[in-house]
This record gives C-alpha cells, structure tokens and sequence, in this order.
C-alpha cells in the first residue's frame, strides 16, 4: 500500500470481474470517446507503422480517440528506443570523448529513457501481460462452467454490457 492508500479496481474492470466489496458503482465515469483510425500527420514512416502495428495488436475495444496521445507516446518511445539500441549495438555501451576519456555511450541513457516510457504507457494501454490480467478477459468467448458460452463481440463497453453478472476464473 502506498501513501495514497491502496490502488482502487477501475469501474469497468469491477463491472468485468465481479464487485465483490458490493460497492456501489459510478453511473457517470468518464469514457473514452472516438475512434482511432490515422497516426498523427507529423509522424515519420517508422512511428507509422508501430501506431498500425498497435492498433492491430491492440486489446479488442479498449483504445480510443481519447487515448490518441498516450499511443502517440508509445510509438515514438518505440521507435526512437529501437534507434538507441542500434547506436549503442554500434559503438558500444561506452564511447571514448575528444579528450580520450571513456564514458557511458549517450544512446544508452535515451535508450533506458525510452524503454521506461515504453513499459508506463503500454500498461495504461494493456501492451503486457500483466497489463491484460488487470484489464480482465476481452476475449470474444467466454466459458461457464466447463462449457462455451456465448460469443460476445464489439466494444469493451458493448462487452460489459451482455457479459454475465460472473465470470468463472
């Protein structure tokens, strides 16, 4: 537990899994709104096609329009991690200055920098596996009791709203 006090199930992972504390639910939490569709017109040709690799791996129905800056985060984080990666494979995790003293290659730094913002906003985004055991089962199927249920597909929300009131572990 931190200093704020212990982390709180978002809503919608509480209508997901179950509400086993019975708490009663907000009925007006901010969702996400729009859809994603192009990369922003300032990427270059390696951010797009990370952003069209993310929105095809992406968790089904989770990201939205409002989410546009987080993934554009990531898909810089990613490619400009994979630029350091290549310097640092290159000249190595130290480099010799002017002077003749060694230091730690400048490349490494953005590459670590880069890895971090990487890991921070591909887990707001379910890009982990530990991200999507948090987020609950998106699968277009869903079992009770040993048999297959019904298909559920559509948007997280449209899930949430035909899901059971409870999902077998």
């Amino acid at each position: 537990m931190g200093a704020r006090g212990p982390k709180r199930a978002p809503t919608q992972l509480k209508r997901l899994r179950g509400n086993p504390g019975h708490e009663r639910l907000p009925v007006d939490e901010p969702q996400g709104q729009g859809d994603l569709w192009s990369p922003p017109v300032w990427f270059d040709d390696e951010q797009r096609e990370q952003w069209h690799y993310a929105l095809d791996h992406a968790p089904p129905g989770l990201l939205t329009g409002t989410d546009r800056e987080t993934l554009a985060i990531w898909c810089v984080a990613c490619v400009e991690y994979a630029r350091a990666v290549l310097k640092v494979r290159e000249e190595g995790q130290t480099v010799e200055t002017k002077s003749g003293n060694v230091i730690q290659n400048p490349s490494l730094g953005i590459m670590n920098k880069q890895a971090l913002l990487m890991l921070k906003t591909g887990g707001e985004m379910g890009f982990s596996p530990s991200a999507r055991a948090s987020l609950g089962s998106s699968a277009p199927e869903f079992h009770t009791n040993g048999k297959a249920g019904r298909v559920i597909s559509g948007s997280l929300a449209e899930y949430l709203e035909q899901k059971p009131d409870k999902l077998d572990s």
